[in-house]
Order: C-alpha cells, then sequence, then structure tokens
C-alpha cells in the first residue's frame, strides 16, 4: 500500500554547508537544483523535475536525446557515463563551442 505525498517536482533537503541557488545537489544517485539560497542547517527545496542549464565543456558535442551525465570533479554535464552521476537526457543540441547545455532531469 501506499500513500500520496506531493508530486514530487522539489524535494526537501537541509543541506550541511550552505548551497547557492542553482548548485547542483547528488544525493546518491539522486540530482537536484537548489532552488534558492539555502544556508547550512535550514530547510530548503531541490528542484529534481523540469529542463535545466547546465555548464558544458567547450569542445565537446552533446546531441538531443542523448543521456547526460554530471560531472562533479569539474562542476559540469557531460556525456561520460563512468565515475559520474547520471542527470538525464539532452532536449536540444549544445555544439562543440557551446558552453552549456539543456538536460532534461530524470528523477
Amino acid at each position: 500500500m501506499a500513500r500520496f505525498i506531493h508530486n514530487g517536482d522539489a524535494i526537501d533537503h537541509t543541506p550541511q554547508a550552505d548551497v547557492p541557488a542553482g548548485a547542483v545537489v547528488v544525493q546518491g544517485s539522486l540530482v537536484g537544483i537548489a532552488m534558492r539560497d539555502i544556508p547550512a542547517g535550514e530547510l530548503g527545496a531541490l528542484r529534481v523535475t523540469g529542463v535545466h542549464e547546465f555548464a558544458k565543456a567547450t569542445g565537446s558535442t552533446i546531441n538531443a536525446g542523448v543521456s547526460v551525465f554530471w560531472d562533479a570533479a569539474n562542476d559540469r554535464a557531460t556525456t561520460t557515463a563512468s565515475g559520474n552521476t547520471p542527470l538525464g537526457k539532452a532536449v536540444k543540441a549544445a555544439a562543440s563551442d557551446d558552453t552549456v547545455v539543456w538536460v532534461r532531469l530524470d528523477a
């Protein structure tokens, strides 16, 4: 049996350190985006659905529809799965000279 809680577009998060608005927060395999600044130890919200713009490395091409991963070490999106956390699917192609990619989060 299950009981409905909410639609799940955002989840509660209480960080151990300050989290600025727009920061990518990884909890296991769940990725969320801070909706507002969240001070350490205070309850805030992470968006876990929708299309977001992420930084990506110049020189890499990301085609629409491909799986995209979060490279926490370099603070950017990548198509390299190894060692990175799944983000979702690219919804718009990003050329090699683009610095961002649009990704639909997979919660």
